[in-house]
């Protein structure tokens, strides 16, 4: 991308961005990471990344220009595929540590049945994001055979407009979340919703039953 990044005024805290790109690094390794980091318009993350602290610094464009960058390289399949494997390590590298997912590891949650850790995890995970960063997130239960995992403010997606869903890093970290919380059981989670396409919101319809 030759244009600079228009800020979206929307943040991550500076550490999420560190473990995205150490994320990044594992799946493409070193010269990968540059490599995307330039197509991206990020060449300046090369040498000096993200600080790892709190603070809200790591705006929600980096997110969607790394996203647009993987699809450009990769294709929209192999984009898919990469963005998909990101969340996967994005939750399971950092994200399984921070504030209301920490006592899902307790023994009074870890004894709870199947269907009760799936629903108290998945607000859990929304309170993550809300409570540290500027996106908003929240889980409704519509009947039926699943829960739809509604994101207001999206990064993935921010400034983009797409014919089909691009926004895969969340149904990467929702996945490894719900592998997570429920000892290693599978769940499909598909987007069902994506601002991209002209939708007020992305949504995820995340599936009560696990699948393996």
């Amino acid at each position: 991308m030759a244009t600079p990044l228009e800020p979206s005024g929307l943040y991550y805290p500076n550490r999420f961005g560190l473990i995205l790109f150490n994320a990044l690094e594992e799946i493409m390794g070193r010269n990968g990471l540059n490599a995307i980091l330039n197509m991206a318009g990020l060449s300046q993350f090369i040498d000096n990344p993200p600080p790892d602290e709190m603070d809200k610094g790591f705006d929600f464009v980096y997110i969607a220009a790394l996203n647009e960058a993987l699809e450009e390289m990769y294709g929209p399949r192999g984009g898919r595929g990469l963005q998909l494997r990101l969340g996967r390590v994005l939750f399971a590298q950092g994200l399984a540590n921070f504030g209301g997912l920490v006592g899902a590891s307790d023994l009074a949650f870890k004894v709870l049945p199947l269907p009760a850790k799936v629903k108290a995890g998945l607000p859990a995970v929304a309170r993550v994001f809300d409570s540290l960063s500027d996106q908003k997130s929240y889980v409704q239960d519509p009947g039926g055979d699943h829960y739809l995992y509604v994101i207001a403010k999206c990064s993935m997606c921010w400034g983009r407009t797409a014919d089909h869903p691009v926004c895969f890093i969340a149904t990467g970290i929702l996945e490894e979340a719900l592998r997570w919380l429920s000892g290693g059981r599978t769940f499909r989670v598909d987007e069902i919703e994506c601002i991209a396409m002209g939708a007020e919101h992305c949504s995820y319809a995340v599936y009560k039953e696990p699948i393996g």
